[in-house]
């Protein structure tokens, strides 16, 4: 059996929570922390100064995966077909730039990578795709009441309408690719 290779992949496609409850089930991924990036505010931002969407950054999530398991390529393929890549700041009811589709690139081959799947992926959309594809510079851990907010929540609303769906769509693309 081969070492185990592990990568780094930090993308936001809305809320945090969503994307971080999608990766937690997929094989090959061995961490999922939300978090914020991509923004000009100085500092650790709070969620409530990220909510306010005046810090410029994305609600994002890194994932740690092993790549003998899953690819940079597979991951992103997940990651564009289980949130609407075709809305501009928002994602359902959530809207604001903190909510923004955006693929944070660590080096030029994640960037090329990007690039492809975008536009490999965009025939299957009725509406163009408006994931900014950016160098991550920074990532900002989110509070501890953030992470693994799905595990905890699943009866709170917002996961039942919002979250449960994804992870049905998740389940029926991506079945294969699941633990």
């Amino acid at each position: 059996m081969k070492d185990k290779v592990l990568e780094v992949a930090t993308f936001g496609g809305g809320c945090f929570w969503c994307t971080e409850a999608v990766f937690q089930e997929v094989k090959g991924v061995t961490q999922v922390i939300s978090g914020y990036s991509g923004g000009n505010a100085p500092g650790h931002p709070t969620y409530r100064e990220i909510c306010s969407g005046l810090t410029g950054h994305a609600e994002v999530i890194q994932v740690t995966f092993d790549s003998h398991i899953i690819s940079y390529e597979e991951i992103l393929v997940i990651f564009m077909t289980t949130h609407d890549p075709t809305t501009l700041n928002q994602q359902g009811a959530d809207r604001g730039t903190q909510y923004r589709s955006v693929i944070y690139y660590h080096d030029a081959r994640q960037k090329e990578i990007a690039e492809i799947i975008s536009k490999e992926i965009a025939p299957f959309y009725e509406n163009p795709i408006v994931t900014e594809i950016s160098p991550l510079d920074v990532f900002y851990e989110a509070g501890k009441e953030h992470q693994d907010y799905y595990k905890k929540n699943q009866t709170q609303g917002y996961c039942s309408f919002v979250i449960t769906p994804k992870l049905t769509k998740l389940r029926k693309l991506h079945a294969d690719k699941l633990k």
